[in-house]
């Protein structure tokens, strides 16, 4: 299986009252979980982006206030303290050139001897619109065409070097870009940097299907993973790729303990202290589009109904119909008995992986096995120590047992993920 850790900060999952919690944007914490990560021979340290802070009801969301350090301003500098670890940036693809970004993302992958890897992102939201020139003009239906034209005019840039080391001009003309001249970065030693794709809409699999490496995802069950799996990777085809070239990582919470029951103690705790009674009002409010102060967190779930582009919450990504899931936590609600605040930690939570250590590497292997996965991208609840009991108790059994490796057999990320180099297309 793949491994990759997510680097927890202005997350949901974040506990930041724990005692054990650090900064977010000191270098050190960033040092301590990429070197955790590498220990345990993980294919890739992910760093998510923010391009504005997000606002709720007039105020910046509480998680924000700590601040978002650029992504691969931080990954160049943690290419000089690990050695093999693969290093991925999210950077959108909406608010930023083709040409600028290729070059960063060339560089990071000469840096760090070819393991940079580029999470693209996309967005038509108005309100991070207006940090930028462009505002916020770009229609959602038209994110993800000038996201695939993004893509594929970074692989031109990328191949305007030969691999022997001869630059040569390069031109696009397409519907989104028009650009010419010569690239300033070297092929670098991967080819390409590594293309990751989150998303788990329509057309979000439809573009990891064509361009992507990996696809970031979410899905609660073995019976849900299974099916994004075979949708996903029947898509391939027609874009002439095989199953192989497309690994489907989810995004996932991991908690261990000495025995089944105590980490079950410990999950129910922490979930306890990722959704407090404030934060459950906050939870709902998104959903509901309205201010539910008046609410009582431990009481019932609203009567009413959501309310469509109130601008209550600027900056966030709301997944699904508003009305449909509503439905759904009542429907949840009224068959466990369930609150407000027990009704959104009985939703909100990511697919947990919850047990001893053997207990969670049994579970994490027959994900991979039954085709739910190709593996994992941990969402730890600490900064940066999150990833330590897995990294010391679970991955030594993962390794006894052959489904993960024992040391890296290559130097790129690349290598790792068992993707070949790109053919030049010069």
């Amino acid at each position: 299986m793949h491994l990759a850790a997510h680097f927890p900060g202005v997350n949901a999952t974040t506990v930041w009252a724990d005692p054990r919690s650090r900064s977010q944007i000191d270098f050190s914490s960033f040092v301590h979980l990429a070197r955790t990560a590498e220990r345990g021979k993980f294919d890739f340290f992910f760093l998510a982006e923010g391009l504005r802070l997000r606002e709720h009801n007039g105020r910046v969301h509480d998680l924000d206030v700590v601040g978002r350090p650029e992504s691969l301003t931080v990954l160049n500098a943690l290419a000089a303290v690990t050695e093999r670890l693969g290093l991925a940036a999210t950077v959108n693809a909406t608010f930023n050139e083709p040409y600028e970004l290729a070059r960063r993302l060339a560089t990071l992958d000469h840096l760090s001897a070819g393991r940079a890897a580029w999470n693209v992102v996309t967005s038509s939201d108005a309100f991070t619109g207006e940090n930028f020139r462009r505002g916020g003009y770009l229609d959602r239906a038209d994110r993800y065409t000038r996201a695939a034209e993004f893509v594929a005019t970074a692989r031109e840039l990328w191949d305007s070097w030969t691999p022997d080391g001869e630059s040569r001009p390069f031109a696009h003309e397409g519907g989104q870009f028009t650009i010419s001249g010569e690239f300033t970065v070297p092929r670098s030693p991967q080819g390409h940097p590594v293309v990751i794709q989150a998303g788990d809409s329509g057309e979000g699999r439809e573009f990891a299907a064509s361009a992507a490496d990996i696809i970031f995802t979410r899905h609660g069950t073995l019976e849900a993973g299974r099916d994004f799996y075979a949708d996903v990777k029947a898509r391939l085809a027609a874009y002439g790729r095989k199953p192989d070239d497309l690994k489907i990582m989810p995004g996932v919470t991991v908690v261990v303990g000495d025995t089944d029951a105590q980490a079950q103690e410990q999950a129910y705790e922490i979930r306890r202290q990722q959704v407090s009674p404030q934060n459950a009002i906050l939870a709902a409010e998104q959903l509901w589009g309205t201010d539910l102060s008046a609410y009582d967190p431990d009481g019932p779930l609203p009567a009413i109904d959501p309310v469509i582009g109130s601008g209550l919450v600027k900056g966030r990504v709301l997944h699904g119909d508003p009305f449909a899931v509503v439905a759904r936590w009542r429907a949840i609600a009224e068959a466990k008995g369930l609150s407000l605040r027990q009704t959104v930690i009985e939703t909100t939570s990511r697919q947990s992986f919850i047990g001893s250590p053997r207990t969670v590497a049994a579970e994490l292997t027959a994900f991979v096995d039954e085709r739910a996965a190709d593996g994992f991208i941990l969402v730890p609840h600490l900064t940066p120590g999150g990833l330590d009991d897995f990294v010391d108790r679970v991955v030594p059994l993962l390794q006894e047992s052959g489904a993960f490796r024992s040391e890296y057999s290559g130097s790129t990320l690349r290598s790792h993920l068992g993707l070949a180099e790109p053919v030049w297309k010069g």
